[in-house]
């Protein structure tokens, strides 16, 4: 199944919220010559525009290409959310690379904020930022641990914008009682994600990258020089990024084996009244729970709840996305019964084993970045950026994060699909029991 145009048509983004209401690039062309150049990017989502942005920036020749548009998949699509730290914890980080180690993946993913935020002001894209995100708990029994953790993330790191919360306090910033504590941190934010991709797409744009969009690549050729070719054209190239995530499809197969594609879905509701619309986040601080099949929302500017949730067994969308999502919407306000869903929309991201990024170096001139495990804002910002400076000849934050171990998904790409649905049934049996 080719997920590029499994659930969307050819070039035409998803009818989300997002879509709606965003100020559209204008289409880029479609790549019909051969072509030359210093580096070819595959894909435009976050990795691929920060890093085509930042090698323009030093003078390099780039090439990005898309097989639909700037912005498309994930990077235009998911929950809007920039967190703090990594998509693992810094206790699980500790075990299993060591203090030292975990400590420098914190600061490179504290840069990741500053970056995503130094680029909004840089290129003045307007993309609605909102400080704070909670981490909230769904089971008693993960409240002692939250607790926990905001003292380490004070003590041991030195982050002192993130606090906990218990129930009460939970009680007074969300109308539900479907939490029992959790934390608070007003280093992270939400945003607009497809404004925040958009506006690097113009920025990218204005630094001279040549982008091409609708043109899909169909295969590499390795060598001292790379032959990156695609329906009607090749480009060949000094240096190949591969920036694909949950849409790489067949163009690596070691990646493949490591970075596995998986869909969510998400639910804008029709605007509220600005009293209703505070009662359900009075902080508007985005949400992300404690269950494995995480539900995370957030007020928009204009007063609708955007939620994400629910798991899916295959790779097709759901035939009434808004229905699927709205059920697990009202497990945590009821009280929306009344409300209607205007937006449903689905997308695919790409995910790891142990949920940390897969950067890797497939070749001398073919690097790979992916994997984000739905922590994607901040860190693909980055990424993109630590290939750009390892094509520029400083390698050494690359490789640091190449060297975290990526294990194989069993069974390799092939049993990828009935594995996905494995696991999701057995874990939405946890969150549920």
């Amino acid at each position: 199944m080719d997920l590029l145009t499994a659930n969307d048509k050819q070039g035409t983004y998803p009818a989300s919220y997002y879509q709606a209401t965003t100020q559209m690039l204008e289409v880029q062309p479609l790549l019909e010559q051969d072509t030359d150049c210093d580096v070819c990017i595959i894909g435009a989502g976050y990795t691929g525009l920060s890093a085509a942005l930042h090698l323009a920036e030093t003078g390099m020749n780039v090439v990005l290409l898309d097989a639909h548009r700037i912005g498309w998949g994930a990077s235009g699509r998911n929950g809007g959310q920039l967190g703090s730290g990594q998509r693992l914890d810094q206790e699980q980080l500790e075990s299993m690379l060591g203090q030292p180690k975990a400590h420098t993946l914190w600061d490179l993913a504290e840069e990741s904020k500053h970056l995503v935020h130094g680029l909004i002001k840089r290129h003045a894209i307007e993309c609605d930022y909102q400080a704070g995100i909670m981490h909230v708990d769904h089971r008693r029994r993960f409240v002692e641990g939250s607790k926990t953790y905001a003292a380490k993330l004070q003590q041991d790191y030195g982050y002192d914008k993130i606090r906990f919360i218990d129930q009460p306090e939970i009680r007074s910033l969300m109308d539900t009682d479907a939490y029992f504590g959790g934390t608070l941190d007003m280093g992270a934010g939400h945003l607009h994600p497809l404004d925040l991709a958009l506006g690097l797409g113009r920025a990218a744009l204005k630094a001279g990258v040549r982008v091409f969009e609708n043109t899909k690549v169909t295969g590499l050729e390795a060598g001292n020089i790379v032959r990156v070719s695609t329906r009607r054209s090749c480009v060949n190239a000094r240096f190949v990024l591969l920036a694909c995530n949950g849409y790489l499809g067949q163009l690596d197969q070691a990646v493949a084996r490591r970075v596995m594609p998986i869909n969510n879905f998400v639910i804008a509701t029709s605007p509220m009244p600005q009293e209703r619309a505070q009662s359900l986040i009075r902080n508007r601080a985005a949400i992300a729970d404690s269950k494995f099949v995480v539900n995370y929302f957030r007020l928009s500017k204009d007063n609708r709840l955007l939620f994400g949730g629910g798991e899916n067994y295959g790779y097709r969308f759901p035939d009434d996305i808004k229905s699927f999502v709205r059920k697990h919407m009202l497990q945590i306000y009821p009280q929306l019964s009344d409300v209607d869903i205007e937006y449903g929309w689905g997308g695919t991201l790409g995910i790891t084993m142990n949920r940390m990024p897969h950067l890797a170096r497939l070749a001398p001139n073919i690097l790979s970045a992916s994997g984000y495990s739905g922590h994607g804002i901040g860190m693909a910002t980055l990424c993109g950026k630590l290939a750009s400076e390892a094509i520029a000849g400083t390698a050494s934050r690359f490789d640091l994060m190449a060297s975290i171990p990526s294990p194989r998904f069993p069974g390799g790409a092939a049993f990828q699909a009935p594995l996905l649905a494995l696991a999701m049934l057995y874990f939405s049996l946890r969150d549920r029991f």
